[in-house]
C-alpha cells in the first residue's frame, strides 16, 4: 500500500516500551484527582499485603498455645483466632477498596486511548480506509479497550504485590526457619515463572493466531452483511455461509489448541508447586523432631506457601493478558503512528473565501503509482458560475471531487479556491466551505432529521425543516407516523434510493456552503421529482459556485459552462449549444443518449 503504510523501519510497540507510551493515559499530568486515585489504591495495596502477612503469624501463635502442655491460655488463644479473622477480613477489604478507588483511573485512561485512535482512524486518508476491512479496525480497537482494564488490574494489583510478597515471605522463612527453606523456595519460584513463561509464549502464539482467524472471521461476517442486496442478487446465501464457515471452522481449530495447552500449563505449575510443599513441610516436620520447631511452624510454612502460591497460580493467565494486553494495545498504537497522507501544513490558516472561485492547475494525479488519472488537467470556474463535468466513465469526474476535497494530494500542480492552494490551508476549513450530493449517498442509522442535521453542527429545527423543503422531501417526511424522527436503519437502507438522495441534498442545503458539489446529484431519482430537485438546485446555486459532475447530460444543459473530460484531459469547453456546434465528443456523447432515450420511448410504446 502507499504513503499509509507503515515503513518497514517502524519500532514494534511491545513490551516495556508500549507500556511506557501508555503511561500519560494512565498518570495525567492535568488530572490531579486521578493521581491521588492511584496513589492511594498503592497504599491500599501495601496495607492489605501487610494483613495477608500477618495472617499467618497469628495462626501459628494460635495452634501453639493450644499444643501447649498444661491448660492452654484459653483468652489468649481467642484473642489470636480474633486476629487472624479480623486480618483476613481487613485483607479482603483493602482489596475491594482498592477497586473501588483505581476503577475511574483505569476506565478513563481506556476511554482516553480509545478516543485518540478513533480521531486518528478519521484523520487518515480515504486510501487508507478503502484498503482496510472496517470489522478488522473495530476489532482491534475492541480488542485493544477490553484488554487495557485488565491488564493494568493485573499489573499493579497482581504482579506487584506478590513480588512484595516474595521479599516479605523470604525474610520471614530466613528469620523463622533458616536459609535452606529461603533457597528452596527461590529455587522453586524461578523455575515455576520460567516454565509458565515458557509455556505461556507458546500458548501467546496459539492466542495471536486464533485472534488473527477471529478478525477474519469478523471482518467475512461483516463486509457478508454490509452487502446484503448483492448476495441476494446473486442467490449467494450458501456460498457465504460456506465461506464464513471456512474462517470461523479456522478459529475454532486455533481455539481448541489454545484451550488444550492451558491444561498442560495447570498441571505442569501443580508439579513444580506441590513438590515445594512436600519439601518444606518434610523440612519442618525434621525440624520440629529434632525440637527445633514448633507445630505452629508447620502451619504458618503451610500457609505461607498457599497464600504465596495463589497469585502465582494464576501466573499463566496475568503473563498471557499482559502479554495480550500489551500487544492489543500496540495494534491500537499502530493505528495512531499510521502515516499521514494528507496532512495540514505546519502552521496552516484557514481558508478565507471572498470570492468563491475554483482553479485546478496543471494537475497530475492517480491512485497507483503505474495508472495515471489525471494528466496536467487545467480549468477555472469563476464566482457564481454553474459548471458541469462530463465525459466517459473513468475520465476522471468523481477524481477531481475527491481531489477538490483532499481526500488526496496531486501528484503534481495545484488545486486553487479564491486564489488560494488548498494543500496550505488547514483541510477543516477547507471542506467547510465545500458542499457535496454524492452519487451515493450514506447515511447514519439514525433519524432522518438526525442526518439532516448533520450538514452544520448546531442546525435548528427551523433549518432542517427549511432545508427538507428545499430538497422537495418535506410532503415524504409529513405522512410518516414519526415524522423526522423516522430512523432510516444502517446505511438508509429504509428508504428508497431517491429518498435518501433528497435527505442527503437537504443535508448539503443546512451546511449552506458558498461552493456546491453534485456529484450526479439526481441520478437516483424519478422524473419528476428530478425536475423539482434540479429546480431547487438552480435555485440555491444562484449565488454560489457550483460543480455538477453529471451523466446524464440533459440534467446539465444550461449550465454556464461545459467541460468534456477525456482519459483525464480536457477535451472540450464551453456551453451546451456551442458544444453541439463543434460536433466533437460532447456531441457524440448527447446523440447517443438522445437515441437511447428515443427507443426507451418508443419500447414503451
Amino acid at each position: 500500500m502507499p504513503p499509509d503504510a507503515p515503513p518497514a523501519a517502524r519500532p514494534e510497540y511491545d513490551g516495556w516500551a508500549t507500556l511506557k507510551r501508555f503511561l500519560p493515559y494512565l498518570w495525567p499530568k492535568d488530572r490531579r484527582d486521578l493521581r491521588v486515585r492511584i496513589a492511594g489504591a498503592l497504599m491500599l495495596v501495601l496495607l492489605a499485603k501487610a494483613v495477608t502477612l500477618a495472617t499467618p503469624l497469628a495462626m501459628k501463635k494460635v495452634v501453639d498455645t493450644m499444643a501447649a502442655q498444661g491448660n492452654p491460655l484459653l483468652w489468649v488463644a481467642l484473642s489470636f483466632v480474633i486476629a487472624f479473622v479480623a486480618a483476613r477480613f481487613l485483607g479482603t477489604a483493602f482489596d475491594n477498596t482498592r477497586n473501588i478507588v483505581f476503577e475511574r483511573v483505569g476506565q478513563e485512561a481506556t476511554q482516553h486511548l480509545a478516543e485518540d485512535t478513533f480521531a486518528r482512524l478519521h484523520q487518515l486518508s480515504l486510501r487508507f480506509h478503502l484498503s482496510r476491512r472496517t470489522g478488522e479496525i473495530t476489532k482491534t480497537i475492541e480488542r485493544g479497550t477490553k484488554s487495557i482494564d485488565a491488564m493494568l488490574y493485573f499489573l499493579l494489583f497482581n504482579i506487584a504485590p506478590t513480588i512484595i510478597e516474595l521479599i516479605a515471605v523470604g525474610l520471614i522463612f530466613y528469620t523463622m526457619f533458616g536459609l535452606p527453606l529461603v533457597i528452596a523456595t527461590a529455587i522453586t519460584v524461578a523455575i515455576y515463572i520460567a516454565t509458565t513463561r515458557w509455556i505461556t509464549e507458546w500458548r501467546t502464539a496459539l492466542r495471536k493466531q486464533m485472534n488473527d482467524l477471529d478478525g477474519t472471521a469478523l471482518a467475512r461476517a461483516v463486509d457478508s452483511l454490509l452487502n446484503y442486496e448483492t448476495v441476494k442478487y446473486f442467490g449467494a446465501e450458501a456460498r457465504e455461509r460456506d465461506r464464513y464457515g471456512r474462517a470461523a471452522g479456522a478459529y475454532a481449530e486455533a481455539a481448541i489448541k489454545s484451550e488444550n495447552s492451558l491444561g498442560l500449563l495447570n498441571m505442569a505449575q501443580a508439579l513444580i508447586m506441590n513438590a515445594l510443599m512436600l519439601f518444606a513441610l518434610g523440612f519442618t516436620v525434621w525440624q520440629w523432631s529434632k525440637g527445633r520447631l514448633s507445630v505452629g511452624d508447620l502451619v504458618a510454612v503451610q500457609t505461607y506457601l498457599t497464600q504465596l502460591f495463589r497469585p502465582l497460580d494464576m501466573l499463566g493467565m496475568v503473563y498471557r493478558t499482559i502479554r495480550q494486553g500489551l500487544i492489543d494495545m500496540a495494534a491500537m498504537f499502530k493505528l495512531i503512528d499510521t502515516d499521514l497522507e494528507v496532512a495540514d501544513a505546519p502552521g496552516a490558516p484557514a481558508l478565507v473565501i471572498r470570492r468563491p472561485t475554483v482553479a485546478f492547475d496543471n494537475v497530475v494525479f492517480g491512485y497507483e503509482p503505474e495508472r495515471t488519472i489525471l494528466h496536467g488537467l487545467s480549468f477555472e470556474v469563476s464566482a457564481g458560475a454553474q459548471v458541469a463535468i462530463v465525459g466517459p466513465s473513468g475520465a476522471g469526474k468523481s477524481t477531481i471531487a475527491r481531489l477538490l476535497f483532499r481526500f488526496y494530494d496531486p501528484w503534481s500542480g495545484r488545486v486553487l479556491i479564491d486564489g488560494q492552494d488548498i494543500s496550505q490551508v488547514t483541510q477543516a476549513s477547507l471542506r467547510a466551505a465545500i458542499g457535496i450530493v454524492p452519487q451515493d449517498s450514506v447515511l447514519f442509522n439514525d433519524t432522518i432529521g438526525y442526518n439532516i442535521a448533520y450538514g452544520r453542527d448546531g442546525a435548528t429545527r427551523e433549518d432542517i425543516v427549511r432545508a427538507a423543503q428545499g430538497a422537495a422531501i418535506m410532503p415524504f417526511i409529513e405522512r410518516l407516523p414519526q415524522g423526522f424522527d423516522t430512523e432510516v436503519g444502517e446505511r438508509g437502507l429504509k428508504l428508497s434510493g431517491g429518498e435518501k438522495q433528497r435527505v442527503a441534498i437537504a443535508r448539503t442545503l443546512v451546511k449552506d456552503p458558498p461552493i456546491l458539489l453534485l456529484d450526479e446529484a439526481t441520478s437516483a431519482l424519478d422524473s419528476r421529482t428530478e425536475q423539482d430537485i434540479l429546480a431547487t438546485l438552480h435555485r440555491v446555486s444562484e449565488h454560489r459556485t457550483s460543480l455538477s459532475i453529471a451523466h446524464r447530460l440533459s440534467t446539465i444543459a444550461d449550465a454556464d459552462q461545459i467541460l468534456v473530460l477525456d482519459h483525464g484531459r480536457l477535451a472540450e469547453q464551453g456551453t451546451h449549444a456551442g458544444l453541439l456546434r463543434r460536433d466533437g465528443l460532447y456531441a457524440e456523447m448527447w446523440n447517443r443518449q438522445q437515441a437511447e432515450r428515443d427507443d426507451l420511448t418508443e419500447a414503451a410504446e
